[in-house]
């Protein structure tokens, strides 16, 4: 009988727009356990009908501090192509990216939009820029956009630029109690939360979206999957994808979508 290693499960369907302070339709959170399908969970903050990234961010903070071992899924990527490493002159290490990140994009500040510092008004994103060619070895397999392709349908340009400070937020914030997989390493410890990269699209088909919006269904079917890949004993061959050793090490420095093979 397979033993589940997490007792809750929490999909994230994420927005860049506007600022770390708006309530934002787009962001959608749903969370599962062991026995109960996923439901919604809306912010519990007085007066606020939908979540802000800052108040996610906290609250995600809080969930991830208890004793309930925890895997969260979020719909933006991690990292960037080992070409934008490799063109900034980068140290190949997650954490140094993140703080190099930050430096450049300072898209938590408060009132600040991401096109504020795309467009120069604050930040330095000019130093740190990417190609819209460049993609991660696991979007070029999903099918995914890069993360330097704004403004068209379907980016995940904007979330992501708009989420890395909030990783790295929660980094700071828990340190070793939170599990960032990949680049924690490939297993994760049993009694650990943990939180990784998912793409919702692989799913979203695969269930009737009834009553939901499209973004209350991507979270909903991120949660519903990886509850049913704990429960069912396949959520660890997702978490050792088929990679030769260079696309393995290549991996924890670009990260990887949780359930791409």
């Amino acid at each position: 009988m397979n033993t589940p290693g997490f007792k809750r499960y929490i999909g994230i369907d994420y927005s860049g727009a506007q600022t770390p302070d708006d309530p934002l339709p787009g962001i959608r959170v749903y969370a599962a356990d062991t026995r109960c399908n996923p439901a919604e969970i809306s912010n519990p903050a007085a007066g606020r009908k939908y979540w802000s990234r800052m108040e996610l961010a906290h609250w995600l903070g809080e969930r991830l501090n208890e004793d309930i071992p925890t895997l969260v899924g979020i719909d933006h990527a991690f990292s960037f192509p080992l070409r934008y490493f490799e063109a900034h002159h980068l140290e190949p290490d997650w954490d140094n990216f993140l703080d190099d990140f930050c430096a450049h994009w300072p898209t938590a500040e408060k009132h600040t939009y991401v096109d504020f510092v795309r467009n120069g008004s604050c930040g330095n994103a000019e130093a740190r820029s990417g190609n819209t060619r460049w993609r991660r070895e696991c979007e070029e397999r999903v099918g995914a956009k890069s993360v330097f392709h704004f403004d068209v349908p379907g980016q995940v340009a904007k979330s992501t630029h708009a989420g890395l400070p909030w990783l790295r937020y929660l980094r700071q914030e828990l340190g070793t109690n939170l599990h960032f997989w990949p680049f924690d390493g490939w297993d994760i410890p049993r009694g650990k939360n943990a939180i990784a990269e998912i793409y919702p699209s692989m799913w979203s088909k695969d269930h009737p979206r009834e009553e939901r919006t499209p973004d209350q269904h991507d979270a909903y079917v991120s949660s519903l999957w990886l509850q049913q890949c704990d429960l069912n004993a396949t959520l660890g061959n997702f978490l050792h994808p088929r990679l030769n050793p260079y696309q393995t090490a290549m991996a924890q420095v670009e990260g990887w979508i949780l359930g791409v093979e």
